[in-house]
């Protein structure tokens, strides 16, 4: 029976955070219909049979459909699906996003205005088209939630204490700054992200919408790289920010509707809390790990030169000068690998 169960939809959930979201609700005591959104419908599906397969007795129920959320046709043929089939959307999560500035920069107008229109196309533009559409089914919702997937690198505060990394010293005079990778169109993007949260919290506040930006931490997922290799590095699993999510759907920070909200991050099992949390999908780890998580990368001297291998008598330092990419590495996709 769905009649019993929330609706919930979520995009790019095929994988990483969005997959690992699926997941935790799947295995919840409260029963969801969750309306799985892929790119790709045999990805999908085939993650559908994985979550089936771990939790054979689950409450919940799973549907897969295809959104391309950068395709306006393709939001409105899903928006109609589920109207005719739901008559609501419950819970809508907008997790689908795209990096795209892991080993550019800015300094190149062309590809500047390349980086920043694909950017904001994907992390703001299609977000905004996307919950547009599906807006009326959110207030036909006895309880409608909104998520927006932000990320710590979108912090205002944050980023005005700590922005560029520590590599060599003082940024170098002069113009282009050769190998300073600040993925300042990603960033820049998922700011926007939050104002047009904030916009929609005021705007839906009337219609009983409670509304939040995630910041979900530094997480093992291909959106930032290879996995394996952002582990080494400190990342957490991906089910830890997905059990933040949940939370929230649940009713657990409802407190805090209107708001960004995250959790502290820990760098690996060294129980180091990271009090200003930064990933630099150019290339830099902006926080502080214990060098003895640096020697993977010592190994292979990430470092390039000109840059300093960090002083492994010292206790911590940042992981920007631990395992950054500087544009000067040349087995630079071993380290981090944008997507699309």
């Amino acid at each position: 029976m769905i009649d019993n169960k929330e609706i919930v939809l979520i995009t790019g959930a095929n994988t990483g955070i969005g997959f690992e979201t699926v997941k935790a609700l799947f295995a919840s005591s409260k029963p969801y219909h969750i309306i799985l959104g892929s790119r790709d419908p045999a990805k999908g599906e085939k993650a559908v049979a994985e979550l089936e397969c771990e939790c054979p007795s689950s409450k919940s129920s799973l549907d897969v459909v295809q959104i391309d959320i950068t395709d306006d046709e393709a939001i409105e043929r899903l928006f109609e699906h589920v109207k005719e089939k739901f008559g609501r959307v419950d819970i809508l999560l907008n997790n689908a996003g795209a990096n795209f500035d892991a080993f550019n920069d800015a300094s190149d107008p062309k590809k500047a205005r390349e980086l920043f229109n694909k950017s904001y196309d994907v992390n703001v533009s299609s977000t905004q088209v996307m919950t547009s559409a599906f807006a009326p089914l959110l207030i036909a919702s006895k309880s409608p939630r909104l998520l927006f997937l932000t990320s710590g690198l979108a912090t205002l505060e944050g980023a005005h204490k700590s922005y560029l990394t520590k590599l060599a010293g003082d940024v170098p005079r002069g113009w282009p700054k050769e190998g300073i990778r600040t993925a300042v169109a990603y960033r820049s993007s998922k700011t926007a992200l939050n104002m047009m949260m904030l916009s929609w919290h005021h705007l839906l506040k009337g219609d009983g919408v409670k509304v939040w930006s995630i910041s979900p931490g530094f997480l093992a997922t291909s959106l930032g790289g290879k996995p394996e290799v952002l582990k080494k590095a400190g990342a957490g699993d991906p089910a830890t920010g997905a059990e933040l999510i949940k939370n929230v759907i649940e009713g657990k920070r409802d407190e805090d509707v209107g708001k960004v909200i995250g959790q502290p991050e820990w760098v690996g099992e060294t129980g180091i809390q990271a009090c200003s949390a930064f990933v630099s999908f150019a290339g830099s780890l902006w926080r502080d790990v214990p060098w003895s998580q640096c020697e993977t990368f010592n190994s292979r001297n990430p470092f390039g030169p000109g840059i300093a291998t960090p002083d492994p008598q010292s206790d911590v330092g940042s992981a920007a000068e631990c395992v950054a990419y500087s544009g000067r590495v040349s087995t630079a996709s071993d380290f981090l690998t944008p997507i699309h």
